[in-house]
């Protein structure tokens, strides 16, 4: 039984409220501290940050001149409160959402506020007992259609956000008019506000440290592709390390790394369906083949599904005896070392947007390791051993087998993409004093000159 101190039991609800107020301020500095550490992690993690919330700060407090100075709210009125609420609701973090969301906002609320005045006119000529009538019908035939508009995947993913101020500007502006006279100049005020606004916010975007969106696809889909040749760099020695052999105390998160891979489709659709709203910029040109990045990352989340099934063989309970792995070590290790290059090749060249043919020799190797693979396993090597101590291995070799196959199609997606893209020629590549000239002006030629130097 548990007793309790004397002390405890005399101290009162006041005497107890007293010591959480002599901790209070510990507490409190503890807590900033924490919040500190939070803020800086933030910051550090995607400094980007610190300056999209300084730009968003100078267009707001840009558009808010026109509320500040006199002359200029005149010309507005109090409809000038459209344009700051703009730069709230239009302002994103990059080039792409910012541009879209200011072109749906400002096309559909010039198309919705000139049928909505339209609407007006044609509901006061039925006079003043059928004209709410006439309203209500087309606020019922106009909400109606356009929200099953928003239904088609492709006008959802572009111009949803349109279609929402589209509905909302033909209601304010047919609805008000039945109680307003000038529904005209309301709707000429609406516009040019949200006008203003939506530039203010294009321009602070786009000519203050521009983030584009395109750019950080770009280099996600290559990173993606870098992880799953991490993955595979050490998967054989990983798989195939004799069970006495010491372990070695470096990191493995690079056998993690393939993990963000899968779930990467909603943020790379995102991001390609913003990035269409971004003009030429630096090295991608206007009608930048955006659909070809999700295509390579379609194939990059299907590699790194076997990649996934390859790793639960690595802690599995059921293995294949040491013996049987020994069997097919040589062809497995050369696969998964050939892929890896394969996939990091392929990384660097669309990361430096070059047109390089390299991870082909790699490509090669890696499919002559496998075919050596499937002569193996139709060997009678296997007739001794239990099927249960076959299949571990047997699986792990047959996912090696498609994983050779998904690397090839990623590098023909790859080198779709430098075609389509213009990416920079190379002329030669020296890899391990073996030089490859692809033909001129065939990228996807089959056909190489190979020099082999000494």
């Amino acid at each position: 039984m548990e007793v309790t101190p004397p002390e405890q039991e005399s101290a009162g609800p006041l005497t107890r409220g007293c010591q959480w107020l002599r901790t209070l301020p510990n507490k409190f500095c503890a807590k900033v501290m924490e919040i500190s550490g939070m803020i800086e992690k933030l910051g550090l993690d995607d400094p980007r940050r610190i300056t999209h919330s300084l730009k968003f700060g100078l267009a707001l407090t840009l558009v808010s001149l026109f509320y500040y100075f006199k002359p200029l709210y005149d010309g507005f009125g109090a409809s000038a409160m459209w344009a700051v609420l703009t730069v709230v609701v239009v302002f994103e973090f990059s080039v792409g959402a910012t541009l879209g969301k200011g072109l749906n906002r400002m096309l559909a609320t010039f198309v919705a506020g000139a049928l909505g005045v339209g609407a007006h006119s044609l509901a006061t000529l039925s006079g003043r007992k059928g004209e709410p009538i006439l309203i209500a019908t087309f606020v019922f035939i106009i909400a109606a259609m356009v929200t099953f508009m928003r239904f088609f995947p492709k006008v959802k993913a572009r111009y949803d956000y349109g279609l929402l101020i589209f509905i909302l500007t033909f209601c304010l502006v047919s609805v008000s008019g039945y109680r307003q006279d000038e529904v005209l100049k309301m709707a000429h005020e609406r516009l040019s506000t949200i006008i203003v606004g939506s530039c203010c916010s294009v321009i602070v975007c786009i000519c203050i440290c521009p983030v584009w969106i395109g750019e950080d696809l770009h280099n996600s889909v290559a990173a993606n592709m870098e992880k799953l040749g991490n993955f595979l760099e050490g998967f054989a020695d990983e798989y195939f390390r004799v069970p006495e052999e010491p372990q070695s105390n470096d990191s493995k998160s690079f056998l993690q790394g393939y993990k963000t891979v899968l779930n990467s489709k909603s943020g790379e659709d995102t991001m390609a369906n913003l990035a269409r709203w971004e003009p030429g910029h630096g090295r991608f040109r206007f009608r930048h083949p955006w659909k070809n990045y999700l295509k390579i990352g379609n194939l990059t989340r299907e590699c790194a599904c076997k990649i996934e099934a390859l790793n639960s063989y690595l802690n599995s309970e059921i293995q294949s005896p040491i013996e049987i792995r020994s069997k097919i070590q040589e062809s497995c290790t050369k696969i998964s070392t050939e892929s890896s290059k394969a996939l990091k090749e392929l990384a660097s060249a669309m990361k430096k947007m070059i047109r390089a043919r390299s991870a082909d020799l790699h490509i090669a190797s890696s499919k002559t390791a496998a075919e050596r693979l499937k002569d193996l396993l139709k060997t009678s090597l296997w007739e001794e051993a239990q099927l249960l101590q076959i299949l571990p291995a047997a699986s792990v070799a047959s996912l090696l087998l498609e994983i050779v196959e998904c690397t090839e199609k990623i590098a023909g997606s790859v080198y779709e993409l430098a075609n389509d893209a213009s990416f920079k020629r190379m002329d030669t590549t020296v890899h391990h004093g073996v030089v490859v000239q692809p033909i001129p002006d065939i990228i996807d030629a089959s056909q190489h000159t190979i020099t082999i130097t000494e």
